[in-house]
C-alpha cells in the first residue's frame, strides 16, 4: 500500500512539473530569437541587422548587432505597421541609407517610425511579425502619446 501511494505521489508531481518544464524549454528556445530586423531607413544601420526594440520613458531604442538607434518620442511624427511602405512615407522623398524591399500581401510586416526635427527627417523601417509586435503596441502608444497606425484585415490573426 505504501509503495502504491509513493508511486501515485511521484506520478502526480511528475505530471504537475511537465508544463513548467515545457514552458522553460520554450522560453529558452525563444531567448535567442531577435524579433526585429532593420529593413531600411535613413540611418546607417546594415540591412537585415537583427535586434530588439526597447520602449523607454523617453524614446524608442532599436539595439542590434551593428549599432543602436534612438528616436525620442518628442520628435516622432507618426508610426505605421503595414505590409508595405505607405504613400505617406514614400512621398517624403527621403535620402535612404538602406531602401526597404517592396512588400505587399495581407500580412503586416513593416513597423515604420518617422521622426522630424528642424534639421532632418529620420525614418527607420523594422521588419517584425505581427505576433512579435502586438505586445509592444499598447506600450508604445501609452508612453509616446501617439497612435501607431495599423493596417487591419478581416483575417488578421
Amino acid at each position: 500500500m505504501k509503495d502504491q501511494t509513493r508511486l501515485l505521489k511521484t506520478l502526480f508531481w511528475s505530471l504537475a512539473a511537465l508544463p513548467v518544464a515545457a514552458g522553460l524549454a520554450y522560453a529558452g528556445a525563444q531567448a535567442g530569437v531577435l524579433p526585429f530586423e532593420n529593413a531600411g531607413g535613413t540611418e546607417k544601420i546594415e540591412q537585415d541587422s537583427a535586434g530588439i526594440l526597447e520602449v523607454t520613458t523617453e524614446a524608442l531604442v532599436f539595439r542590434c548587432t551593428t549599432g543602436t538607434l534612438t528616436m525620442p518620442f518628442s520628435t516622432i511624427a507618426f508610426m505605421e505597421y503595414r505590409p508595405d511602405l505607405s504613400r505617406r512615407v514614400r512621398e517624403l522623398k527621403l535620402k535612404w541609407s538602406v531602401t526597404p524591399e517592396p512588400g505587399g500581401g495581407k500580412r503586416n510586416r513593416y513597423f515604420t517610425v518617422v521622426s522630424k526635427t528642424k534639421d532632418a527627417t529620420r525614418v527607420v523601417v523594422l521588419q517584425v511579425a505581427p505576433r512579435s509586435l502586438r505586445p509592444y503596441l499598447a506600450e508604445i502608444e501609452l508612453k509616446s502619446g501617439k497612435r501607431v497606425e495599423v493596417m487591419e484585415y478581416g483575417e488578421y490573426d
